[in-house]
Parts: C-alpha cells; sequence; structure tokens
C-alpha cells in the first residue's frame, strides 16, 4: 500500500488548514520536517498554538494530550516553570556568545557522570550533527572507511546515512534519498536490526573495512523496537574482534529511558555515544562522546575537524541542566515507569476489547501500538509489514478524542512527568472509542 494515496481525512480545525495552505505557498510541503506533514495518516496537520505541562493547544484554541513531546525532550512537560524561569534568567545575559561558557563544562560534567563510558564530550547543535562528528571521528581513528548501520535506524540526515532509513524515509516507502550520490551511500552498509549473525557475516568477509557499527539501542524510529536478548553484547563482542567502533545513538533514549541511557538498562559500554533532545531541555542541541583516546582526534586536540557557531549555546545548556536536575530528584523515573506501563497496558486491552489485532512495544516512557497480527516487531521487516492504513484511521480517530499521537506508525510515542492520573485514563478512554472507529 502507498498511504500517500491516502485521501486527507476532513479536518475539523480550519484556522489550521488555513495556516498550512499559507505555509504550502512558501514552505516545501507546508512544514520544515516531513513527518509533521501527517501524509502518512491520510491527514493534515494541526498548527499550534502552544504548549503547557502534557497539554498542546491547537491555533483554534482546542486542546490535545500530546505524546509527541516534540519528538523526544519534553520529558518534564512543556513550559515546565523552573525550566521556562531558567531560560529567561540566562537569556538576560544574551542568547550567544561564540564564545566558551561555564555552562557548557557543567552539562559536559552531567553526561560524563551519567555514562562513564564519555570520557570527552563535544556539544553539538543537533543530533544530526552528534551522529555526523561521531562517524567522522571513528573514520579518523581507525583509517578506516565504511560505516554499517542497522535498518530501521535513523541517525539523522546525513548523505551516507540515508540508507534503508526508518522515521520519515520509511513513511513514505523511499528508502533512499535523492540527492545522495551513489559513490557516498555506498560508504553505508545496512544490515537487518536484531540479526547479530548477518553482522558477524558481513564482519567476516570485510570487517578490515569498517570503522563502526551505529545503531539505537531502543529503536525509535520504526516504532518502538527493543534490542533482542543478547543483542547489544554480541555486537560489542563483535566490534572488538574487528577493530570496528561500537556507536550508539541514545539521541533518543539518553536520559529517556534511564538517567543513563540505554547503555545503562542493557549493559553495554559503547565507544562513541551520540546524545541530544533531553540535554536541551527542548532548545536545539546535541553531543557526541566516547574514550578519552578516540575522542582525543577531534579538533583542536586531533585531525578531525568539526565546529558549529551555536554550538553549547547558553539557552540550550541552562535549559539542559535544569531538566537533568528535575530528572534526578527522587521517584522520577519510577513515575515514568508507573504511567507508561499503565498507558501501555490500557492501549493493548482497548484493542482487545475492540477485536483488533494490536501488539504494544515499550521500554521506559517510550512506546508504540502496531496495528499488526504478529505477536512483536523486531526488525523493520515486521515493522513494514504492520497495517499503516489501520494506524492511520485509528490516529484520526485519536486526534478526533483530544489525543495527539505521532502521525506516523513508524515513531515511538513519549510520555513525560507532566501526563498524571487524569491525562493517561482519558487517553485509555479515547483509544477505546478510537480502536472501535478502525
Amino acid at each position: 500500500m502507498i498511504i500517500d494515496l491516502l485521501q486527507p481525512a476532513p479536518m475539523s480545525d480550519p484556522v489550521s488548514r488555513e495556516l498550512f495552505a499559507r505555509a504550502s505557498r512558501v514552505i516545501p510541503g507546508g512544514v520544515n520536517s516531513p513527518v509533521r506533514a501527517f501524509r502518512a495518516v491520510g491527514g493534515e496537520p494541526v498548527f499550534i498554538a502552544r504548549a503547557r505541562g502534557a497539554t498542546l493547544t491547537g491555533a483554534d484554541g482546542r486542546d490535545y494530550i500530546d505524546y509527541v513531546g516534540s519528538w523526544g525532550p519534553m520529558i518534564v512537560g512543556h513550559a515546565h516553570p523552573e525550566v521556562v524561569a531558567e531560560i529567561q534568567r540566562v537569556a538576560e545575559a544574551g542568547t550567544s556568545y561564540g564564545a566558551p561558557t561555564e555552562r557548557e563544562i557543567e552539562l559536559a560534567e552531567q553526561i560524563v557522570a551519567a555514562y562513564p563510558s564519555m570520557e570527552l564530550v563535544r556539544l553539538t547543535s543537533s543530533g544530526t550533527e552528534a551522529t555526523m562528528g561521531a562517524l567522522r571521528v571513528a573514520r579518523g581513528f581507525t583509517g578506516r572507511d565504511l560505516v554499517v548501520k542497522l535498518e530501521g535506524c535513523y541517525h539523522g540526515h546525513a548523505d551516507y546515512l540515508l540508507v534503508k532509513a526508518g522515521s520519515g524515509l520509511a513513511t513514505f516507502g523511499t528508502p533512499d534519498s535523492a540527492g545522495v550520490p551513489a559513490a557516498i551511500a555506498g560508504t553505508c552498509a545496512a544490515l537487518p536490526y536484531n540479526d547479530a549473525d548477518a553482522v558477524a557475516a558481513f564482519l567476516d568477509a570485510r570487517g578490515d573495512e569498517v570503522a563502526a557499527i551505529i545503531l539505537e539501542p531502543v529503536v525509535g524510529n520504526m516504532g518502538l523496537v527493543p534490542p533482542a536478548p543478547g543483542y547489544l553484547a554480541r555486537l560489542r563482542e563483535l566490534c572488538d574482534r574487528s577493530g570496528a567502533l561500537l556507536v550508539i545513538d541514545e539521541v533518543m533514549t539518553g536520559f529517556r529511558v534511564a538517567y543513563g541511557g540505554a547503555q545503562s538498562l542493557y549493559g553495554v559500554r559503547p565507544d562513541l555515544t551520540c546524545l541530544g533532545k533531553i540535554i536541551g531541555g527542548g532548545l536545539p542541541v546535541g553531543a557526541y562522546g566516547g574514550r578519552r583516546d578516540v575522542m582525543s582526534k577531534v579538533a583542536p586536540l586531533g585531525p578531525v575537524y568539526q565546529a558549529g557557531t551555536l554550538s553549547g549555546n547558553p539557552l540550550a545548556c541552562a535549559a539542559g541542566l535544569k531538566t537533568l536536575e528535575i530528572l534526578r530528584r527522587p521517584g522520577t523515573y519510577e513515575k515514568l515507569e508507573q504511567s507508561s506501563a499503565r498507558l501501555a497496558a490500557g492501549l493493548a486491552q482497548a484493542a482487545r476489547e475492540a477485536d483488533r489485532s494490536v501488539v504494544v512495544q515499550r521500554v521506559g516512557s517510550m512506546l508504540t501500538p502496531f496495528f499488526t497480527d504478529a505477536p512483536a516487531v523486531r526488525n523493520w521487516g515486521g515493522a513494514d509489514r504492520c497495517d499503516r492504513a489501520a494506524f492511520g484511521r485509528w490516529h484520526a480517530a485519536m486526534l478526533r478524542e483530544g489525543i495527539y499521537w505521532p502521525p506516523s506508525q513508524f515513531e515511538a510515542a513519549f510520555v513525560s512527568l507532566a501526563h498524571d492520573d487524569d491525562a493517561i485514563g482519558s487517553t485509555i478512554a479515547a483509544a477505546r472509542v478510537a480502536f472501535r472507529a478502525v
């Protein structure tokens, strides 16, 4: 099925419809990131006017319980008063200097304390920049050119990583992007996720060419797909044997599935880690870091060049530091786990009551209901076989019920500290209605 052929669902929000028409005249597709266009669910986007806590308010004034959370960073909720106050306080001293600040040190210190594998850290302005920098360092350190990625994992829009990627590209059925030269795409090999034997076979054949294996330890870009038992440990062993570096992309999972990220949850120590989202508290940010000997290759210490005018932006650092402070408070992750477990169980029960074939997968405060009769989704092949049209109808029904769910079967949903019992209960009640409407 080609999802783009779905007719847009009628919108009850004429204000957003007018804004979308206006945007489409000056912005490609009317949006500044493809998945926002709602094409994967056969609808049109809701334009947002403001947000607070777990609630988004649309341009027409209607409220929605939000499970996108700016695609992950809003773990303490939208417009948290402490975060907003800190941003305002710091903004009074200037918004950007292009020079070092103490807050950059403080944020790097907090990251290193939470992630023992990251002995040195370089801040960037986005997750894409972080993965680009990490892989450039891996190539510079090893003297090798080839990168292995896992199908369904998304690591930003760098040319050589747009090979069988998940998220927006997978949604539109185009595993490769136009504009990427074949020679550049050829520097990245894509292998199935959760299949360590496939990685072992590839490394047996070409291991001396491979600079790094990069993956999302818990995938959020083909829907929520956890690693199989022992999978991450096996990849660590294979990298050690071949001399390749293990690069874990925790842009989504960092400080999300646990304070120490997925690597602490699954007990794996990567050579390099990429972070983003939560460490900026909702402002643009990214970071990469790892072993001291590897990161010592980064300029000005070494020959691997990477730079950024807004890297370590004072507002982003301030928002990130305050967010991490909130996350360190007692009971934080227990509350996230309780709310997320209740939501996942409620969605699964609502699907059963409506006699719908759905499997709900969750790790921490990330989750996805997959419209499939399979017992689980373990890789991109399984995700790709899900009923995307059914998901689109469910999404539209949830939106009508006041629930703002990620507009793609291939995007994880995020629970925040602001999702209280009432919000979770209202979402489960809405899901009962939505599953019957599929």
